[in-house]
């Protein structure tokens, strides 16, 4: 391998950088300035008149969470793993009598309090994908400024008239697997039915058992009518 020698000088830098000034043409900053006004002016406004003229949001927007009150089992889990500790929940035992006689007694939680802070809350959604019996929602509506911070904590009588606001659900492809919950309640379904028609048709079933010969049976002409006491021993002895 040969060393470079001496001599052996880096290349020249190309004119343009080299720090010479460039040359421009008089007034062209100004020539490019108007070109962007006047681009800019035949342009399609986005600007919106609100709240004269609604936006149109993305179906999946998060503007307010929304509570199925009926769903909750006060398992804590969305106040746990919310990392803004912005959900407050209160809650008391009862205890349920046994379904059957025999049975033991139940004991279930009960709903007191549940409320969010929008104030803290930063809208990350853990709440909802936590919750193992759907009883959050994502709402898009988002009108819901106060002057007042205390007012931005929602109870749940106000999470839960959000509810009316939250889209429907997309309809499920065709092709899909039918989900387990749903295969579930359909067979419950088909077997509650399935008792109430077999109770509905048991009196035809039952029907003959009044036509039964006990009412005519041996006991009217039985061996006891013409039995050996009507012509028994005494009578021949009389």
């Amino acid at each position: 391998m040969s060393r470079p020698s001496p001599d052996h000088h880096t290349p020249a830098a190309p004119a343009a950088s080299s720090g010479r000034p460039r040359l421009s043409i008089p007034g062209s900053g100004l020539a490019k300035g108007l070109a962007v006004t006047l681009r800019t002016m035949t342009r399609k406004t986005v600007t919106q008149q609100y709240p004269d003229a609604q936006p149109e949001l993305p179906p999946r927007t998060r503007g307010v969470i929304g509570l199925f009150e009926e769903n909750c089992t006060v398992c804590m889990l969305c106040a746990r793993e919310c990392p803004d500790w912005c959900i407050y929940i209160d809650s008391h035992k009862e205890t349920v009598p046994p379904a059957a006689p025999g049975g033991r007694e139940r004991s279930r939680n009960v709903l007191d309090r549940f409320a969010i802070d929008f104030s803290l809350c930063m809208y990350c959604g853990i709440c909802i994908e936590v919750c193992p019996f759907d009883a959050l929602f994502w709402s898009p509506e988002f009108e819901y400024a106060e002057t007042d911070i205390h007012e931005l904590t929602h109870e749940r009588d106000k999470l839960r008239e959000w509810m009316w606001t939250v889209p429907a659900p997309p309809a499920l492809d065709p092709a899909a697997e039918e989900p387990k919950e749903i295969a579930a309640a359909r067979k419950t379904a088909e077997k509650l039915s399935a008792a109430a028609r077999a109770e509905s048709t048991e009196p035809e079933s039952t029907g003959p058992l009044s036509t039964r010969p006990e009412s005519t049976g041996p006991q009217s002409t039985g061996p006891e009518s013409t039995g050996p006491e009507s012509t028994g021993p005494e009578g021949g002895d009389a």
